[in-house]
């Protein structure tokens, strides 16, 4: 069972920045969170964070299939080489060699009809 990220968030903010859940863009954002690309980049423009909290969570970032297969797919569509994914989206080579081990096939199905 997936977390409700909407009211996740919605609580979070009601009890830290209130004054937030007033912008319509945000909550229209808060609508929105049903990918974990989405709900990294809400949180992002939601919290500010330091370099230190930001090497740390990076370690404990996890990614849907939805969104591992965007990256990829957009990693191919691109040209773009396994090192320059890593730095760019901060993900190891070795993981997201494992994600186009695993998805492989499901990877070409997607590349094969587009």
């Amino acid at each position: 069972m997936r977390p409700n990220y909407n009211k996740i968030y919605q609580d979070m903010l009601r009890l830290e920045h209130p004054d937030k859940l007033k912008d319509p863009k945000i909550l229209k954002m808060l609508k929105k969170l049903d990918t974990t690309e989405e709900v990294l980049k809400f949180n992002d423009k939601i919290f500010k964070r330091s370099k230190e909290s930001e090497r740390n969570n990076q370690k404990l970032k996890t990614y849907d299939k939805k969104t591992m297969l965007k990256l990829l797919e957009y990693q191919q569509k691109h040209g773009f080489s396994t090192s320059y994914m890593s730095k760019k989206y901060k993900i190891s080579r070795t993981t997201i060699a494992k994600w186009k081990k695993t998805f492989e096939d499901e990877f070409e199905k997607i590349a094969n009809n587009k």
